[in-house]
């Protein structure tokens, strides 16, 4: 992390990337909620019918990783699942 990004504001930037994949989630009736970040890994919780659905590691890896990491790549190194 940026030595000059405090940890809100680079948790506001990863918020302001989940954003703009949330619709997308919550179309199906689901959403994610970011619960930890430190070191360049985003913790997330996955909530609805994304929390128990059987292609939630497809979701976190290709969607929300890939997303993360694809636009603050010196930001967000990976992201993981708390339940």
């Amino acid at each position: 992390m940026n030595k000059y990004l405090t940890k809100q504001s680079a948790v506001n930037q990863i918020e302001m990337v989940l954003d703009q994949i949330r619709p997308a989630l919550q179309n199906h009736g689901g959403n994610v909620e970011v619960v930890g970040f430190d070191n360049g890994v985003v913790k997330v919780k996955l909530t609805g019918h994304c929390h128990d659905c059987l292609i939630s590691t497809v979701t976190l890896k290709l969607g929300i990783e890939r997303a993360l990491c694809a636009n603050l790549p010196n930001l967000v190194k990976k992201v993981i699942e708390v339940k």
